[in-house]
């Protein structure tokens, strides 16, 4: 039975990938921070295992509660959005917790599941086409594009170490309707997740290392 690692699976995206892989007969383990959280996850069949990706205490935790498991897909979920406006500073709190929480949070907990990738396996680390400098035709929410271009980087090195071992790759979610794409957002948390899925079955070690659209398109770096 094919097994998926889903890291921020507490609600919307992370969620989603949670109950499809599930319908479609996998073994799924899921992270989640809340006792609720992961009574939920325990609900759709998942494995639940409490994670807080800034926590250096609880990201140490994790290797060793997954011991003995191949994963053939990993997605890392777990991110943050505080909207600043314009060129305005953030704040250190601002700065730290969106920094910990989107790269950071990855840096600490992707390395260790270096050796429970199953031969063959995908990783994908959900960005955001904010993060683009390539694309880049606004300033909005500045702290979160930068936070992301530096998730991007972490992905890259990433692709690299792990090159004939895994494929990774960055997504652009599309623009969702979550509690951080708002009401208003173009897709469904259904619809995006099982975008990504069929693009994450297809990707072969040429992806290794690309940043797509939630459809598989090329985003630029």
């Amino acid at each position: 039975m094919s097994h998926a690692l889903i890291i921020g699976a507490s609600r919307g995206i992370g969620a989603e990938f949670v109950r499809q892989y599930r319908a479609d007969g996998w073994q799924v383990s899921a992270t989640a921070r809340g006792p609720e959280a992961l009574a939920a996850l325990r609900a759709l069949g998942a494995t639940a295992i409490e994670l807080d990706v800034t926590s250096a205490e609880s990201a140490s935790r994790l290797a060793w509660q997954l011991d003995g498991a191949a994963f053939d897909v990993v997605v890392h979920v777990a991110g943050v959005l505080l909207r600043t406006a314009g060129l305005e500073p953030p704040t250190d709190a601002q700065f730290d917790a969106t920094m910990h929480a989107n790269v950071l949070g990855p840096m600490r907990v992707l390395p260790q599941l270096e050796d429970l990738l199953a031969p063959g396996a995908k990783l994908a680390l959900l960005s955001s086409r904010m993060g683009s400098i390539g694309t880049r035709g606004a300033t909005g929410s500045w702290l979160y594009r930068a936070s992301k271009a530096a998730a991007n980087s972490v992905l890259k090195d990433l692709s690299l170490a792990w090159a004939g071992r895994a494929v990774c790759v960055a997504f652009h979610p599309g623009w969702v309707r979550t509690s951080m794409g708002g009401a208003g957002a173009d897709l469904t948390p259904e619809q995006s997740v099982a975008d990504m899925r069929r693009v994450i079955a297809g990707l072969g070690p040429a992806d290794n290392g690309r940043f797509l659209n939630h459809d598989g398109t090329a985003i630029d770096w």
